[in-house]
């Protein structure tokens, strides 16, 4: 039977004392991002039961921000899979928790994308907009900024 491994071993691999490994299981005093993220990878390597823990206490951590995309054309493959790898993006970012909000224009009206713009910026931090070159819709991003 192999035997499982302990903080110890975690700590003694990591190249950390066993205070840190603490530290970084239970959120307690600050640690340095490279010396958590160190003790996360090692403990996914030497099958650590606690890893997962680790990893959700490191995310907590992270700010968390509402990012908003607009694409064109819901139906057209290229942007599906656009706003799915935009999403896996966000989603494994390792400098902040993201929420996306991916929205499809409906029309290539400048009025129309404008407006989509306005209502997805004013529930996320920041947006993307893919769309045509037009005055109404370079107005819109002067005020958004």
């Amino acid at each position: 039977m192999v035997k499982r491994p302990t903080i110890s071993d975690l700590a003694r691999i990591s190249g950390v004392s066993v205070a840190t490994v603490d530290r970084v299981l239970n959120n307690r005093l600050p640690v340095r991002e490279e010396t958590a993220r160190r003790v996360y990878e090692t403990a996914t390597d030497i099958g650590y039961h606690a890893a997962g823990l680790i990893k959700q206490r490191m995310r907590q951590e992270l700010p968390e921000y509402r990012l908003g995309f607009l694409l064109l054309r819901g139906n057209d493959a290229f942007y599906g899979d656009f706003a799915r790898e935009l999403e896996l993006a966000i989603s494994q970012s390792q400098r902040f928790r993201g929420v996306a909000t991916i929205d499809f224009a409906s029309s290539l009206a400048p009025d129309e994308i404008a407006s989509q713009m306005r209502r997805l910026a004013a529930k996320s931090r920041a947006i993307a907009v893919v769309g045509p070159d037009h005055p109404t819709l370079t107005a819109v991003v002067e005020t958004l900024k």
